[in-house]
């Protein structure tokens, strides 16, 4: 019914089948198992794992199944899985198609936790991953080996705001026989698919922009109906499952994505290009600024430049606490994608697990914030940032 109707439409009007009792709002499904009308029929579910059926909310849930359709009606793919984070979901596409003896190809421009998990916890399964320079995307061909299966990076990235071309990564994923999967959690589907330039698999943190508010954790993968499965045996056996009441509120959440994403984007351009004027800043990136690198790639896969910037303070981590300390109204914490605006220090706090030398290679100076633009008058954002930066001025 809703095929032919647009994003913001399908994002309201997608959703579970009424009950008897005509509810207007999808009701919450508190509730750990299901009942049958038959032994017959109970046994039919657990013989076939493809039956559309409810058994336990460990497998699924009328109110995650909502939310799953959801999004993978907005990024363009057959199905999907949830999982109760992020990092779950993407650590269950990990273990679901990563076995001993596999090599994984990552950007090195990835969230610190995928940092941990690919250097600290996949080699004791035997599994070995190589690092490329998302600004070198050339490269990636010469780090192709025989037992190669996975390409994965997040685009734009966290927190430097690199882009790659997907399209050209699709392609080359293609002809070798690699599965591609794409943290799109930046970026959300609203403003880029990556499925239509290659991707396999798509993976969200629903924690951030599509809550979007700092309530609830959520992850969610999605993609090939095929791939899917082998993932949703994998949750369903390992238990990192989505909750329903989460899942209920990011579903509802989701009805207002592309309003919000809308204003973020908006209001995060207009700072950008505010800040790029400011003597006390060294750099400003944001991915629909002229100056980003890989401006015109961006343009090209990107709706709008999504609602993170980023720029760097001459005085290093001595000048970025003093810069945090002096905000009057932005909030201070690690999260981002909220309605209110968050600053974030990435060297001292998400990426603080690196090295010196692996911060500094993908952008991660000591004095990079991170700004996560909310849905506040971007006058008063703009006025909060360049009064704390008017404070924090490093003086040799």
């Amino acid at each position: 019914m809703y095929e032919e109707m647009k994003p913001e439409t399908q994002a309201i009007r997608i959703q579970t089948r009424r009950t008897a009792e005509m509810e207007h709002s999808t009701p919450l499904f508190l509730t750990s198992g299901f009942c049958y009308d038959a032994a017959e029929d109970m046994a039919a579910a657990f013989a076939d794992d493809t039956l559309d059926v409810n058994i336990y909310s460990r497998f699924s849930n009328p109110n995650v199944d909502e939310f799953i359709r959801k999004i993978s009606t907005l990024e363009g793919a057959d199905d999907g899985i949830a999982t109760g984070t992020g990092m779950a979901a993407i650590f269950a596409t990990f273990m679901t198609f990563l076995s001993q003896g596999d090599h994984l190809i990552s950007a090195s421009a990835v969230f610190g936790s995928t940092h941990t998990i690919l250097t600290k916890y996949l080699p004791k399964w035997g599994i070995q991953s190589t690092y490329f320079d998302m600004r070198k995307p050339e490269t990636i061909m010469n780090l192709i080996q025989p037992n190669t299966r996975m390409l994965y990076l997040e685009t734009p990235s966290n927190p430097g705001l690199d882009i790659i071309d997907l399209a050209f990564v699709g392609e080359l994923c293609r002809s070798r026989g690699i599965l591609f999967v794409v943290d799109n959690c930046f970026a959300t589907p609203v403003n880029q698919q990556p499925i239509r330039f290659g991707a396999d698999l798509v993976i969200h943190s629903a924690t951030k922009w599509m809550d979007g508010q700092g309530r609830v954790l959520g992850g969610v993968v999605v993609g090939r109906k095929e791939l899917i499965h082998q993932l949703y045996l994998f949750v369903r056996n390992t238990g990192p499952s989505l909750s329903p009441f989460n899942a209920w509120i990011l579903s509802k959440s989701l009805e207002t994505l592309h309003l919000r994403m809308e204003k973020h984007a908006a209001n995060a351009l207009e700072l950008a290009r505010a800040l790029e004027k400011n003597p006390y800043l060294k750099m400003v990136k944001y991915p629909f600024l002229e100056s980003h690198p890989q401006y015109e790639i961006a343009k090209k896969q990107m709706r709008d430049g999504g609602g993170i910037v980023v720029f760097e303070l001459a005085g290093g981590i001595e000048q970025g606490r003093r810069f945090l300390n002096a905000m009057q109204m932005i909030s201070m914490t690690n999260n981002l994608g909220d309605s209110r605006s968050i600053a974030s220090h990435p060297a001292s706090t998400t990426h603080s697990k690196l090295s010196e030398t692996e911060r500094q290679a993908v952008g991660i100076t000591p004095g990079l914030i991170r700004i996560s633009v909310g849905l506040e008058a971007v006058g008063d954002i703009i006025n909060d940032i360049e009064q704390a930066l008017e404070h924090s001025n490093y003086k040799d």
